[in-house]
């Protein structure tokens, strides 16, 4: 019979870390309150680049809330035994971002491109009033800049900072931060900023049922289809992994 998960449990998917557990909302506040840390949402691709690569493998291990993102990652924890329901990082990072403007929690966003950090920062203003964006920077800055958008994050002490600088750039960065840190919530969000901005769309509410987003990002951006080449090589290793 599968467990219910009913408190966060240290898993593995084909030796990668992940928790499992009944609200991961519910677990991210709960991790604010001891002082926080970083929240890597965990998919099948990323699974796959972190047995690829050693520091992402590492970055993965290392932080201290892993959920599972994707719809295979849920499967493969499935033939564990756990049963949980996948937890799209997109929603989790926009409740928190709702708790954050109800609380006066203090918010930073960095990544995505000056136009759509433009557009989602004057959307969030309207749609969460209460949000206190202490720090809004795109990622597209040289090397010599970065050095000073991280010295103001940290003076800043967010309660929240959300990263939308790709797989495996925003993993690492922050962990990078991690001797520095002071607190609150750190999580990388993918392309996160360019749906809440309106220049994509995330996959209609009966592909993300039947568990094929990724077939409509494929469709968006044809040319991620190397990178879905992981999905066969996942599932793969999974069953190889059960036998």
């Amino acid at each position: 019979m599968a467990a219910t998960v009913t408190a966060p449990v240290r898993a593995r998917v084909l030796g990668v870390t992940v928790h499992v557990c009944r609200d991961v909302f519910e677990a991210a506040l709960a991790l604010h309150g001891i002082g926080g840390g970083q929240v890597v949402t965990l998919n099948a691709e990323m699974t796959m680049a972190a047995r690829a690569n050693p520091e992402l493998g590492g970055v993965i291990e290392a932080a201290e809330l892993v959920i599972p993102d994707g719809a295979g990652v849920v499967w493969a924890l499935g033939r564990q035994g756990f049963r949980v329901r996948r937890a799209p990082g997109i929603e989790l990072a926009r409740s928190l971002l709702e708790h954050a403007a109800t609380h006066r929690w203090r918010v930073a966003l960095v990544g995505a491109s000056p136009e759509v950090m433009d557009t989602l920062v004057g959307r969030l203003r309207r749609e969460l009033p209460g949000l206190d964006l202490v720090v809004a920077s795109h990622g597209y800055l040289s090397p010599a800049d970065w050095p000073d958008l991280e010295r103001r994050l940290l003076e800043a002490r967010p309660d929240l900072v959300l990263a939308a600088l790709g797989v495996p750039r925003q993993e690492t960065w922050i962990r990078g931060l991690a001797g520095r840190r002071q607190g609150g919530l750190w999580m990388g969000v993918g392309g996160s900023f360019d749906v809440w901005a309106g220049t994509k769309k995330r996959a209609p509410g009966w592909m993300r049922a039947l568990q094929i987003e990724w077939l409509y990002r494929l469709v968006q951006e044809p040319t991620r289809w190397r990178r879905m080449l992981a999905l066969p090589e996942f599932a793969g290793a999974v069953l190889r992994d059960s036998w």
